[in-house]
């Protein structure tokens, strides 16, 4: 893997080196936001994995996180950060980033939370489909259309658009059940690949963002079951189109 570590502290830094090269990763080090915007858009499509650091001189790791959002939609995030707050945490995965570690960390943990997200996007991509059209698809209901190979899916023919990964993951773990409620740590476990601890905020800031993209293109389809989880539902769509068509007629 090619990593784009972007880390102002030049120890942690050197730490994280020896781990990377045990793994036999290539890792490119930016120690201030300029920088890191400069580095990754040397390569806007080289990057396999970007860490990110929430604390930078010259711009913070949010400013950097949509000004890398705003070249590839794709490229995987993880967010360090030393606060606590929820907020900053929940934020930074509604800038785009599809995970964040809390420091102090161990390095071993940022290796396997690397891993993990690495596997979930190869996984992804590494699936084999037939070209005809109608194998195109690895997710089809009534209304919505989802492809692993594009990373790619339509609501009623709408493309929604700007999913980052996890987006991507998290909406076709739904719509392969729909109607099957999960709760959010069975979401841990399907789309992030490892134990969370109990830690659901990140399903929430990641289904908060999913709607928004849904909500641009058509109906919401994805529903909250109180006190349980989140279910995938297009059923309602067509009785929403009966009323408008009524309305129209009157």
């Amino acid at each position: 893997m090619k990593i784009l570590m972007i880390e102002d502290n030049k120890s942690v830094s050197e730490m994280m080196s020896m781990f990377f090269q045990k793994e036999g990763w290539d890792v490119v080090f930016a120690y201030d936001g300029n920088e890191a915007v400069d580095k990754f858009n040397e390569d806007p499509t080289g990057w396999d994995i970007i860490t990110l650091d929430l604390n930078l001189p010259g711009k913070d790791g949010m400013q950097v996180a949509k000004e890398i959002r705003e070249v590839s939609k794709t490229v995987p995030i993880i967010m360090l950060t030393a606060r606590d707050s929820d907020s900053d945490q929940v934020l930074g995965l509604e800038m785009g980033a599809d995970d964040y570690v809390t420091k102090p960390f161990s390095p071993i943990t940022l290796i396997a939370r690397i891993k993990a997200l690495h596997r979930r996007v190869e996984l992804g991509e590494g699936e084999d489909h037939d070209d005809d059209a109608d194998s195109a698809y690895d997710v089809t209901t009534d209304h919505l259309q989802l492809s692993t190979k594009t990373r790619e899916a339509f609501l009623d023919g709408k493309q929604i658009e700007n999913l980052t990964p996890k987006e991507f993951d998290l909406l076709k773990t739904l719509a392969t059940k729909p109607k099957q409620v999960f709760s959010r740590e069975q979401l841990l476990e399907l789309v992030w690949d490892y134990e969370y601890y109990g830690d659901e905020r990140t399903v929430d800031a990641h289904i908060k963002k999913l709607r928004q993209k849904i909500e641009k293109v058509g109906p919401q389809v994805i529903q909250t079951v109180w006190g349980v989880g989140y279910k995938y539902d297009d059923s309602a769509i067509n009785d929403e189109k009966d009323e408008d068509e009524t309305s129209e007629a009157k």
